[in-house]
This record gives C-alpha cells, structure tokens and sequence, in this order.
C-alpha cells in the first residue's frame, strides 16, 4: 500500500472507513456480520466494500460455510500500512 492508497482511504466516506475498522477489529466476516457489527444498512456496506475493494484494502472470497454469501477481509497490505502508520503516529 502506498502513500496514494493511504491518501484514498483518507478520503473515503464515513461508513467505509467504520466498515474498514470492524474488518480490522473484528477479521473476517461475511457481509451480514458486517451489517451487524456496524449498525449499518446492507446497501451502506455493499457499498463501502465496493470502495475499499477498488483501493486494494478489502478482499472478497467465498464464505464455505454458506456459498450464497461472500467473506471479507482486510489485505496484506492493508495490515502493513496500519502497522506502519501506527508506529508513525507513536
């Protein structure tokens, strides 16, 4: 991830950056856990999963437990860029 992935997550609404926090928080989860753990609306997640899937910072895979639904998670490079700005900021 690079200053200009950084830049963009700065950029991104409020829902998705709270959607970007509950992967970090809580690792992965389908969409519907998202919804639940956000208090957000299902088309409010969909869509902030859009924006952070086109940053590089999210990944979509199929949930085995229940192949109608999609699993997400935060991406390498997302997790390095956190640790990174973490140690920036301390």
């Amino acid at each position: 991830m690079t200053e200009t992935d950084d830049e963009q997550l700065d950029d991104l609404p409020p829902s998705a950056k709270l959607v970007f926090k509950v992967l970090e928080y809580n690792g992965e989860l389908t969409q519907k856990g998202i919804v639940e753990e956000s208090m957000l609306s299902a088309r409010t997640v969909r869509y902030a999963l859009e924006r952070l899937e086109e940053i590089g910072v999210v990944d979509e895979d199929v949930y085995f437990a229940d192949a109608r639904q999609n699993i997400y998670e935060l991406t390498p490079q997302a997790e390095v860029a956190l640790e990174e700005s973490e140690a920036y900021a301390g």
